[in-house]
């Protein structure tokens, strides 16, 4: 494929984003059904229903601003913390697109390294804690050692170390959010912010493969 993704191109994937989340909204609410209250799937369902109107209805925004509105309608929409950290990876990262008409392997190392960073902050988290952070940190670091230029090598070492993550998330001990008062009860499962992060980065990939 294309080494990089054009502005109306961004649009597209991100809006491919917010399907697979509304897609899979089940599979997130049996997720924390198991360490939470269930909610997970219905807000994130509700944050990127808002993030499809949003794009739809502004398609030549730039790749910076592309990623900020897609924060900003989880935020707005997604509620509680789901919402918070989701729409901060968005917001978070979008800095890493700035002055730029184009996202490359580069920036899309730049723009997880950046969401890490202030994930990490907003949540006051670390890894190992058995939260989202567990799949996107991985993430990162493995698009950072990716030496190809080619998206779809970037986003899928993006997904493989996420959905990685997941998979150790399932031996951590909660020790921040709902599944806190667990504490040794929730080994055995994976976090459910972590699945989200996965099927995000999987969208991605699917994307870009589709091109």
């Amino acid at each position: 494929m294309s080494t990089e993704l054009t502005n109306s191109q961004v649009n597209e994937m991100l809006q491919a984003v917010a399907q697979a989340v509304i897609d899979n909204v089940d599979v997130l609410t049996d997720a924390d059904l198991a360490t939470g209250d269930g909610d997970h799937g219905i807000g994130m369902r509700r944050g990127f229903e808002a993030v499809t109107e949003t794009l739809q209805t502004a398609p030549d925004l730039s790749v910076e601003d592309a990623f900020k509105k897609t924060g900003m309608a989880i935020m707005s929409k997604t509620g509680g913390a789901a919402g918070a950290v989701f729409g901060t990876l968005f917001r978070g990262g979008a800095k890493a697109f700035a002055g730029h008409d184009t996202l490359n392997t580069v920036r899309f190392g730049e723009f997880l390294t950046l969401s890490c960073a202030a994930v990490a902050k907003r949540g006051g988290v670390e890894e190992g804690a058995k939260t989202m952070l567990d799949a996107l940190a991985p993430a990162a670091r493995a698009v950072s050692e990716t030496q190809s230029d080619d998206l779809v090598e970037a986003f899928t070492a993006a997904e493989t170390a996420a959905r990685g993550g997941v998979e150790a998330s399932k031996a951590m001990i909660a020790t921040t959010g709902k599944a806190r008062s667990l504490g040794e009860r929730s080994i055995g499962y994976p976090d459910p912010g972590a699945i989200s992060v996965s099927i995000i980065l999987g969208a991605m990939r699917s994307y870009g493969a589709s091109l």
